[in-house]
């Protein structure tokens, strides 16, 4: 590829905080995110790194080629039972490079917030507003941390990804992750918050997605806790599990995280965070994130607010649940998954012990085509696997 080769790069070959998030400059971008935005770097601990050994599972069934063929596909990294069975990296992405999960950050919170909850730091029936007070004349009033956790608070927020104006166009600026624009006033995170008043409704009865809610969650973290929500997940999360490679998250003018799509880890990582969830939580006997708290996820969530929500469509109305920033598809043999905008996912399988780190450039943030192409790719691995 000549994107950003040579020095200075030419015009049409430069990523930028305008472009990098289209194609062709995605394909660089999303792996070099730090150097378009300002990040905080989420610390591993090189002297606690968890070696990952090799296997050999037989996924040859699952026909691999065709699955990273058929995509923009960055990395596709799979563990079986603790080991590297697969591992496949594409435009100029290697093992030790961080690449953005977008909403499958969503997920990783979702897990350090457990480890809140185990210590007291916040309860699930906590009202937003009694962290964040100042959020008292907004549309939070009245939810509670577990409706922020399962999405099911009734903020409205138009979450359009191809919109050129608009509210979610100022979040993005609010985030860093657009430029402004002549006449712009540079804001913040923490301020755009403020602006969101208006309601779909009462909290708690439907699923609606509004990635606000969990930049919200990151900056009540670091208010409960007193610690800077990216070293937050360096100690509740990365460094004791045993991550590779230090991650980082996109910050606002600010320093505030957007702990909704900003975190950056390796493939391997990701894949880490899934093969923690098999293990109940612990690594060798230590517990970093509760296991009661996992076991949540996988059998309590709301069915009928999902059923009742907008994404359900999206999955083919299959019987599923969204809990504490996780879709699982629930059985004997369930499947737990983070989704991201232009193709970014984990996926978990406890009962089979899979877990899959997957990294995308789609142009198109979302897509019925993709998404059945990766689901139905997952499904050819877990086929593959013998329970």
């Amino acid at each position: 590829m000549s994107l950003m080769q040579g020095f200075p790069p030419a015009p049409e070959d430069r990523a930028t905080l305008a472009n990098w998030r289209t194609q062709p400059f995605n394909a660089w971008s999303f792996h070099h995110v730090r150097e378009i935005v300002p990040s905080a770097e989420i610390r591993n601990d090189p002297a606690n790194v968890r070696v990952l050994p090799e296997g050999d599972t037989d996924l040859s069934a699952a026909d691999l080629d065709h699955a990273v063929n058929g995509m923009a596909n960055d990395a596709l990294v799979i563990l079986h039972k603790g080991r590297v069975v697969h591992e496949s990296y594409r435009n100029g992405m290697t093992r030790h490079d961080p690449h953005i999960l977008m909403s499958v950050s969503k997920s990783v919170l979702g897990l350090v917030m457990g480890t809140l909850v185990e210590r007291g730091e916040v309860a699930l029936d906590d009202l937003l507003t009694k962290h964040l007070p100042e959020l008292e004349a907004t549309a939070y009033a009245g939810a509670t941390v577990r409706h922020a956790l399962d999405m099911q608070v009734g903020l409205l927020f138009e979450e359009d990804y191809t919109a050129t104006d608009g509210v979610i166009v100022d979040y993005r600026k609010a985030a860093n992750w657009n430029p402004l624009a002549a006449g712009d006033v540079a804001g913040d995170l923490r301020s755009f918050q403020e602006r969101l008043t208006d309601s779909t409704g009462p909290h708690g009865e439907t699923f609606y997605y509004a990635s606000p809610v969990t930049d919200l969650l990151a900056w009540l973290m670091e208010r409960a806790t007193g610690i800077r929500f990216a070293d937050l997940v360096s100690q509740r999360l990365l460094a004791p599990m045993g991550a590779e490679t230090s991650g980082y998250i996109t910050v606002d003018r600010l320093g505030g995280a957007r702990g909704a799509g900003g975190m950056c880890l390796t493939a391997r990582d990701l894949a880490l965070v899934g093969q923690l969830i098999i293990e109940g939580g612990a690594r060798e006997g230590v517990q970093i994130i509760p296991k009661g708290w996992i076991d949540d996820i996988v059998t309590k969530g709301d069915n009928a607010a999902w059923m009742r929500g907008d994404f359900h469509d999206k999955f083919e109305n299959k019987d599923m649940h969204y809990r504490a920033k996780w879709y699982v598809h629930p059985g004997d043999t369930p499947l737990i998954h983070g989704l991201g905008i232009h193709g970014q996912f984990v996926f978990v399988d406890p009962v089979r012990e899979l877990s899959i780190a997957w990294f995308s450039s789609e142009d198109t943030p979302t897509d019925a085509v993709w998404l059945d192409h990766v689901m139905n790719a997952v499904g050819r691995i877990r086929a593959a696997v013998a329970i």
